[in-house]
Parts: C-alpha cells; structure tokens; sequence
C-alpha cells in the first residue's frame, strides 16, 4: 500500500468529493516551490495515518509549481512579498477544486534563507503574507501557518516523508519485518512497545551535513552540560490523530552541521594548504606552489590532475598525488572530534545507535560519491567503497577524462565531479565511519538519490505532522453517526408527530377564536353597545363622548 503513495501516476480525480487537499510552500534560500497534496477519507482506523500523496494533473504530472528568488531577497521591501509569492497560490487554486478551497490548508514555511534575517524583517514578511492572502484567497490559513522553521524542524519533516514513504509508521503483524523495542517518551513507568524499525537519514549537501535517526530507548547523558544541548537536538512528537494514544509517539535526534558538507569541506581544506604552505614558504624561504613546475602536492586529486587556489591575489598551483588513506588522514582533524563520550563533529552530543538492530538511507553526496563515478550506489560496503576509492584516486587524470569522453560516468557527472570525487569520497568516508562513529562493518546504509525512483520532500512530512490531528476529527464524526443512527431515525419520525400535532393545536385554537368572535358579533347585534354588555365581557363602560 505504501508502495502505492509513490508509484501511482494516475491523475487525481477532482471530481471525488471525499479527497480532501493541503498546500505546502517551501521558501528555499534560492527560490520558493509549491507541493499540493491530497488524501481520502480516513479510513476509520484511529492506528493508521492519513493516506497522504501527492496532486497529479490531468497530464499526470505533480502539481508543482517554482519561482525566483527566494523569499528572503524581500528583507527591505517586505510589501511586495504577497505579490512575489501569488503566482504560486493563483497556480494550486487553479487544480485545487473551488469548493474545496475554504477547507484547504495552506503552510508557508520558510527555511534557511529567512534564518539569517534579523527577526524584525522576519516579522516583517511573514505580517504581510498573513494579511494579504486571506484577502485574495479563500483558503485555510491561520496566523500559525506561515514560519520560519528551524532546521530541527526542516530534519524531522524529512525523516518523518522517507519513514512515511517506507511505511514504517503501518501497523504489522508480519514476522520478516524488522521491529525494535520502543520506550515511549513521558511513560518511563510503563512497558515498552514493539513496533516496526524506522530508518535514519544522513544528508550530506554543498554546505552542509545532517543527520536524524529514532532514538528508541530512554537516553542518559554525561554531564549536565550534556543533557542541556541534547534538548536542542531531541525531537518528541506524536504522529498519531489522539494525544491521548502513545504507539506513534517518536523520539527523533536531529543534528545539522554547517561546513561539513562536500564542497564547504573542500573550501575549509583549501584554505588550510594555502595556510600552511605560504607559512612554510616563508619559513623556509622557499616558492612551492607559485609556480606550474612547483606544484603543492595534494593526495586528495588524482593522480596528476591540476588543480589552483586563489587567495588575497595570489595563486597556489596544485598537482594530485592520488593517495587516498594519506587523504583521509590529513582531513581527519576538520572532524574536530573532542573525547567526550557520545560525541560526533565537533563535539556535538549524539545519543548511541543501535548498529545491529538499525537501518540508514544516504542522500545527496552520500549517493553521488558512490554512484556517479564509482558505479556503486545502493547497499554500501565500507571495504569495497574504499578500494574503488583508492583506486580512482591512484588513476590517472588523463586515463579519467578519457573515460569521462567515453561516457563512462553517470550522464550528470561533470569534470568538477571527476576532480574532486577523491576528496568527497575521502570525506564521506570520514564523516560516516571518524565522525558519526559508524562501524567500518555496518551493513544497513543505502546511499539513494530517491525512494521508489521519487524524489521524497520534506514537505511531504510537514503536512503528514501538521494535519495529524484531521482523522480523529473525522473518526468521532463517524463515531457520532454510527451510534446515533437509530436516533436518527427515530427522531425523524417523533419530529414529524410532532410538526403534526403543533399544526392541529393551533388550527384548533383559531377556530375557537374565531367562533368566539362570532358570538361576540351576534350579542353586539342583539343588545347594541350597552354597557351590561360590556360588563359581561369583563371590561369597564365606555364613556360617551359629549356633545361639543
């Protein structure tokens, strides 16, 4: 069934009135995109989550929808941001059908870009999308809608998409399925749970590294300082639609690390050569690298590959020596481990995994050094990944570009790949096995660029999280229909009786009223207005007028 989610291709049927709709945006640094969503009905089962996908078209393509800049380039200029984000509504409004638009959620969540601003432009934003767009759209959107989230918050909607997409959160009784030993965040006093093993995701970008994985048992800490950073870093939230019920109730470790993705790596180990080799230099009086025949050299390029670095006007010429272990050990220390026990880079807390009993996906760089040039992605193997590494880095440059004109590599495989695939391969290995502390042995990473061949956004998980709570509301209504169908019914009936017997009461008393004037009229024509008559209907004579 979970499958499903990912391989359906089929158009969403807008004329089924039991889908419901749920917008996401994601305000990126770059640039800003829309995810529309859709789901049935709940199926009535209160341990089963929404059966959340993504919108298609009549074309059979996702509703999704891009634009530039991202929304953080409006910091000066906070009144246009409606505007600029428009587009992007007018766009779901359009697939999203009319008369589901007021029941429709819409979530604007900002991530990286709108983290640097000062709070006062964030404000400033965030104000003028809450005021404008509920002017020119009818959709769900509340003050609590639209946010900056932290990138905590970016590592638990990611984790939650791919633990979604895999369904790991769907109740089993299969015994093939690998479970795990749960103690419920809060409930220390009661038993534990089994349920179905999630996965834990590292992420390794341009800039920067992350990592999120279940902690499954009650953590303790080493010190006091310790326990107050692991705050900042555990996640406790409740997937399922009942606070009341703990079997969803997870308890994330996410950790994002800035500077330790590929390139920032590369950046950081740069900068250090051209350090120490214009130290060296000035120590020793000599020129290494200032010149093409004097080149510094680099284990970390291939073999003979030619490479400079550009700093304060000066240039430093480069040549790989291809050396793959003296690489990694010359990067080691960019770890910046510390000694401390249940630590990670730079010092970081990170709680223990449980290796034999755990499972994790690789993205991004992960996936690319292992598949783009080495051929290798999927299961990962420590001891065959290193010798492909060593021996790409030991071949030379001349011999990688002709494989590389041969089209050899993956088809977005680049020269910039080629010749730094030596060093990002050196550094994922470092990062996984000296950083995160991964045994060299273990056997449960996969490196993916997608799951099921599709792209899993973390926007996929925000609106799962954000409309948990939309199948109890849809349980208790069914709830209240099937328990008070007899009800129903018999109220129907009683209201009809009712209606009748109110209708016969008053027919009733207005013919009584009327009989009663009847006779009234008849003793006015018999007596006149005589004040005996008066009298006998219990008011006082009248007085005559007299003569003027």
């Amino acid at each position: 069934r979970y499958l499903a989610r990912v391989t359906d291709t089929e158009a969403t049927d807008t004329g089924n009135p039991k889908l419901n709709y749920g917008i996401v945006v994601d305000c990126g640094s770059s640039g800003s995109r829309l995810f529309v969503y859709c789901w049935p009905r709940h199926n009535g089962n209160p341990h089963d989550l929404l059966d959340i996908r993504q919108m298609r078209d009549k074309n059979r393509k996702p509703v999704v929808m891009k634009i530039k800049p991202g929304i953080s380039e409006f910091a000066s200029s906070p009144e246009k941001v409606s505007d600029y984000i428009s587009p992007l509504l007018s766009f779901a409004a359009e697939h999203v059908p009319r008369a589901k638009h007021k029941e429709t959620p819409l979530y604007i969540l900002c991530t990286a870009g709108m983290r640097i601003l000062p709070e006062s432009q964030q404000k400033a934003i965030l104000e003028d999308l809450l005021t404008d767009i509920p002017v020119q759209f009818d959709f769900l959107f509340s003050d609590s809608h639209a946010e900056v989230i932290s990138g905590k918050q970016e590592g638990v909607y990611a984790w939650i998409g791919i633990n979604f997409v895999l369904g790991r959160f769907e109740h089993t009784d299969d015994e093939e399925e690998a479970m795990v030993e749960v103690h419920i965040p809060g409930s220390e006093h009661q038993e534990s749970i089994f349920r179905k093993r999630t996965v834990g995701i590292l992420d390794m970008g341009g800039v920067s590294t992350q990592i999120a994985y279940e902690v499954p048992k009650t953590v303790s800490f080493a010190s006091s300082q310790q326990e107050e950073v692991a705050k900042n870093l555990l996640a406790e939230f409740n997937l399922g639609c009942d606070a009341h019920q703990t079997e969803h109730v997870y308890r994330v470790y996410v950790a994002t690390f800035l500077g330790f993705g590929g390139n920032a790596a590369r950046q950081r180990y740069e900068d250090s050569l051209f350090a120490s080799t214009v130290l060296k230099n000035r120590l020793l009086g000599k020129q290494t690298g200032l010149s093409s025949d004097s080149p510094v050299l680099d284990p970390c390029l291939p073999l003979d590959a030619q490479d400079e670095i550009q700093q304060n006007g000066q240039t430093l010429h480069l040549r790989g020596t291809g050396d793959f272990h003296l690489c990694r050990e010359l990067i080691q220390p960019f770890m910046n481990k510390t000694n401390e026990t249940q630590t990670s880079l730079n010092g970081v807390y990170q709680p223990a995994v449980h290796f034999q009993n755990s499972e994790f996906y690789g993205f991004s760089e992960f996936y690319y050094c292992t598949e783009d040039v080495l051929r290798m992605g999927g299961d990962y193997n420590a001891a065959k990944f290193t010798k492909a590494a060593k021996d790409y880095c030991a071949t030379k440059w001349s011999v990688l570009r002709e494989r590389f004109d041969r089209g050899l590599y993956a088809s977005h495989a680049d020269l910039h790949r080629l010749k730094y695939q030596c060093f990002k391969s050196a550094w994922m290995y470092e990062v996984f096995h000296s950083g995160f502390s991964f045994p060299v042995s273990y056997g449960n990473l996969k490196t993916a660029l997608q799951v099921y061949d599709k792209e899993v956004q973390w926007t996929l998980g925000a609106i799962l999280y954000r409309t948990r709570f939309l199948p109890l509301r849809d349980i208790q209504q069914e709830n209240f229909r099937g328990s008070h169908s007899h009800w129903r019914s018999f109220s129907f009936v009683y209201n009809h009786y009712l209606f009748f017997a109110c209708f016969l009461v008053v027919l009733l008393s207005i013919l009584l009223y009327l009989l009663r004037l009847r006779r009234i009229h008849r003793r006015m024509l018999r007596s006149g207005s005589s004040p005996s008559l008066w009298v006998e209907e219990g008011l006082p004579p009248q007085k005559m007028a007299g003569p003027l």
